[in-house]
């Protein structure tokens, strides 16, 4: 089965810079993605749960955009993608998601990213 991308997008009263922090430091990751982090060379370990998972680094543009590509999935060519944008109405920072995921749970994968930005919302002060 062909898995299929997503896109959301999420309003934060919090800067870019410090969205993007959020986004790229250990010590800020573990605060609202995963329970510990480390970052070597240009990878990401992940820890949850006492199970770990890897994640490379594709684009890194400081208070933009963050693209990796998680190990596992790597001959499907997926990447989980984070851009940062400014509201020039509101002036909020807008954080654009795009991920994959099986056709059947497109929906579930959905409520799991409005979860974990809510969590990024409150580290973040809004």
């Amino acid at each position: 089965m062909d898995r299929v991308s997503f896109t959301q997008e999420f309003l934060f009263r919090a800067s870019p810079t410090i969205i993007y922090k959020f986004l790229t430091t250990p010590d800020c990751l573990i605060r609202w993605f995963c329970d510990d982090c480390n970052i070597v060379d240009g990878t990401y370990t992940f820890e949850w749960e006492g199970e770990q998972e890897e994640a490379t680094i594709l684009e890194d543009i400081e208070n933009e955009q963050l693209r990796i590509e998680w190990e596992e999935y790597q001959e499907y060519e997926e990447y989980l993608d984070y851009k940062l944008s400014r509201s020039e109405v509101t002036g909020e920072t807008i954080l654009e998601i795009t991920a994959f995921c099986d056709p059947d749970e497109v929906e579930q994968e959905q409520q799991f990213w409005s979860t974990q930005m809510e969590g990024l919302r409150r580290a973040t002060g809004g």
